[in-house]
């Protein structure tokens, strides 16, 4: 179900389920390894065991978007991911080529839950569409939920006025915009995370045109029922509930 080997073992361990014998994470990548399980390596699995890790240098760039408020004046708080409504927002693109029908995600930063919806195009006008459609589900808790919102320095999200702006009472804020620094993917780690799990099912290259309301809403489902090591394998929904 495109799990990890990890998140399996752990799921087993905090659900209490019983089998005959138990085995630790090492041994089950071990036993893939060794081609214990038939018909399932290394390369089944969602992350590669031998992938060389990332190495990512800090730099110092003049902010691009220079109307917008730079990732630097955010409050601390947002960062040590102990309050609830802090979130990071990205884009998932499809096939290059097709449909420009594009993904909308955003993370929440403390309990990893996700909302995605599909965009007819990567534009600053889809993007607030789907703000507005948010606001009018969530109303008045809307600025609660929704704290404050990460984002880089693509195109589409360059309208920082628009995005803050309440649609109930347009002269009110609904949420505060910060823009990280450009190529530091780092300083919104979340959504990498989390496009990196959607793309266990929407592999790049997929024209997300084609991709239903249906199967998309499984994925965030999905993602928010999904076992994380972080928190003791418990998921998004369980730390809601």
């Amino acid at each position: 179900e495109k799990y990890s080997p990890d998140a399996v073992i752990g799921e087993i361990r905090v659900k209490g389920l019983k089998f005959e014998t138990s085995i630790c994470t090492k041994t089950l990548y071990n036993y893939i390894d060794e081609g214990v399980f038939a018909n399932i390596t290394n390369k089944d699995l969602p992350v590669k065991k031998n992938r060389k890790k990332c190495t990512y240098r800090r730099v110092k760039i003049a902010h691009k978007n220079l109307k917008g408020t730079s990732i630097e004046e955010r409050p601390a708080e947002v960062e040590k991911r102990e309050e609830y409504g802090h979130w990071e927002m990205d884009c998932v693109e499809g096939k290059k080529g097709t449909s420009r029908a594009a993904l909308l995600v955003l993370s929440e930063r403390k309990r990893r839950e996700q909302i995605i919806y599909k965009m007819r195009n990567m534009t600053q006008e889809s993007v607030i569409k789907v703000l507005d459609t948010l606001e009018r589900k969530h109303g008045r808790h809307f600025k609660e939920k929704f704290k404050t919102i990460t984002v880089d320095n693509g195109s589409e999200f360059l309208n920082f006025k628009d995005m803050e702006r309440s649609i109930e009472k347009p002269e009110k804020q609904r949420t505060k915009i910060y823009y990280a620094h450009p190529y530091s993917s780092w300083e919104r780690g979340t959504n990498e995370n989390s496009n990196k799990l959607i793309r266990r099912f929407i592999p790049k290259g997929t024209d997300i045109g084609k991709v239903s309301q249906a199967r998309i809403k499984y994925i965030e489902e999905w993602m928010n029922n999904y076992p994380r090591r972080i928190f003791g394998y418990k998921s998004a929904n369980d730390l809601a509930s």
